[in-house]
């Protein structure tokens, strides 16, 4: 054990605490299959003594100045910043995200959504005035209270600076629970927070399971919101688990990213495609795993997709390069696995990688980037969430059919659109079901918020939409406008 990083404290109360009982878990490095941290998973009487801390800062901290707040989060910007190496780091060792990718995307994913966050918050109106209809009604947005947050593995800092920021700066006090299979991350931001010198309480974290902490917050009479980024069954497990205690329980959960590919689209929308799937392994719940096909350019797109699988490298996360690195966990491989294996048992056209390791691989968490042809709307990998990289094509006759098998799904997070005719887009735009429709490779504007439809959950996350998500709207009349 001595080998290994001690990270067995929490952060509870402005200070670094010892477990109240002793609950070990090693942090598994998936690219080695090698133990390379430990941590505690905390209980009960951790998870009361976070929640205590958050709620006895929780009227002083709501009382501050905005200006204050703001400053707090500029403060976090700029040490995050400085941390950005070692928080690459610790998202390479605990999830598996190669290096560069590590560093230039999922710690920057940080620093892009604090950015964004303090750009909304200068001009966030906290009393709005209903309308002019009625001059002496407005509208008051407050903070919601303690807040417990619950993040996910395959995105951590994207994640956590979408809950934490936000949360603080409504006026919120937080207690943050990690993924426990990556948690090293949270660790580097709590000690980011812990340098910025927010009051004691205000920032809470403490590691646990679902099982444990997590559904400790979601039943805690003293949270009154709990944001969740995780499974859909984990997800319908925390409202139920929140009913009791009427919570305001925020979700953003699981995907299947329909991609309409039409045959006047762009020469690179396959390969585009074909490499988002295939992006962090495929462990993003935002993944275009579909990719419905107009059937005049079918059989080009299936051989264009087949190319970009095979030219996909995959390999350790511990070297720079644009390869993909590991899956997260052998129970995450085991589920990967099985599901290709359904897919070639249910007749899909395997057309590039399938099961086992790449070649030349050994040991670590690793899947071949794989293509099925052929397939339909009613198969498993269709229906499922495979996260991993596994790409379906489906063909489609007509507009019409295409929507229609981009909307039969219980998801509805994002969809894509590929086509050079703009009045098209915009149909298109408005009848899929999902919470953002992305077309033409053209990303979202910065602050624009994050979020779904169905059992996608509702969150929206990021942006204007992400601070009211973490306040109350109180209706007032009578207001006097000239006080």
């Amino acid at each position: 054990m001595s080998q290994l990083a001690d990270k067995r404290k929490f952060y509870i109360n402005g200070a670094w605490v010892d477990p109240a009982a002793p609950r070990d878990l090693e942090v598994i490095d998936p690219s080695t299959e090698e133990p390379v941290a430990v941590i505690s998973l905390g209980d009960q009487a951790d998870t009361d003594a976070a929640v205590a801390a958050a709620k006895a800062a929780f009227p002083a901290w709501a009382a501050t100045p905005p200006a204050e707040r703001l400053a707090h989060v500029e403060r976090i910007l700029d040490i995050y910043r400085r941390r950005a190496a070692d928080m690459a780091a610790a998202i390479t060792d605990e999830m598996g995200a190669p290096q560069d990718m590590s560093l230039g995307d999922q710690a920057a994913a940080g620093t892009y959504h604090i950015e964004n966050f303090i750009t909304a918050f200068k001009e966030f109106e906290f009393i709005r005035p209903l309308g002019p209809h009625a001059p002496t009604s407005m509208v008051a947005w407050e903070p919601v209270g303690v807040v417990g947050l619950i993040t996910p593995w395959n995105w951590p800092m994207n994640q956590v600076t979408l809950k934490v920021i936000p949360a603080l700066l409504a006026g919120d006090t937080v207690v943050l629970k990690p993924s426990e299979i990556a948690p090293l991350s949270s660790i580097v931001f709590s000690e980011i927070v812990d340098e910025a010198g927010l009051p004691a309480g205000v920032y809470n974290m403490v590691n646990g399971d679902g099982a444990g902490v997590g559904t400790q917050l979601s039943t805690h009479p003293d949270v009154e919101m709990i944001s969740f980024t995780g499974s859909t069954r984990a997800g319908i497990a925390i409202t139920k688990a929140a009913a009791d205690t009427v919570k305001k329980v925020v979700l953003e959960l699981g995907g299947k990213g329909a991609n309409l590919v039409f045959a006047d689209a762009d020469e690179k929308a396959v390969a585009r495609g074909a490499r988002h799937c295939f992006y962090n392994s495929g462990q993003s719940c935002n993944a275009p795993t579909r990719m419905l096909v107009e059937r005049s350019f079918y059989d080009k797109a299936v051989e264009q997709a087949a190319r970009v699988a095979q030219e996909t490298e995959v390999a350790t996360a511990h070297q720079p390069g644009k390869h993909i690195g590991p899956v997260v966990s052998k129970q995450q491989w085991d589920k990967i696995q099985d599901l290709i294996q359904q897919g070639i048992d249910e007749g899909a056209r395997l057309v590039a990688g399938g099961t086992g390791l790449p070649e030349g691989v050994n040991r670590g968490y690793f899947v071949r980037p794989t293509v099925f042809a052929d397939v339909n709307n009613d198969m498993t990998i269709a229906r499922q969430e495979i996260f991993g990289p596994v790409l379906s094509i489906i063909p489609f006759d007509t507009e019409a059919e295409a929507v229609e098998i981009a909307n039969d799904t219980i998801y509805g997070l994002t969809n894509y659109v590929q086509t050079q005719d703009g009045a098209r887009r915009n149909r298109l735009a408005r009848q899929l079901r999902a919470g953002m429709v992305e077309m033409n490779g053209v990303s979202r504007g910065r602050g624009s918020a994050f979020g779904g439809v169905k059992a996608s959950g509702r969150a929206r996350e990021g942006g204007i939409w992400g601070i009211e998500e973490f306040m109350d709207s109180k209706q007032i009349s009578g207001w006097d406008t000239d006080a």
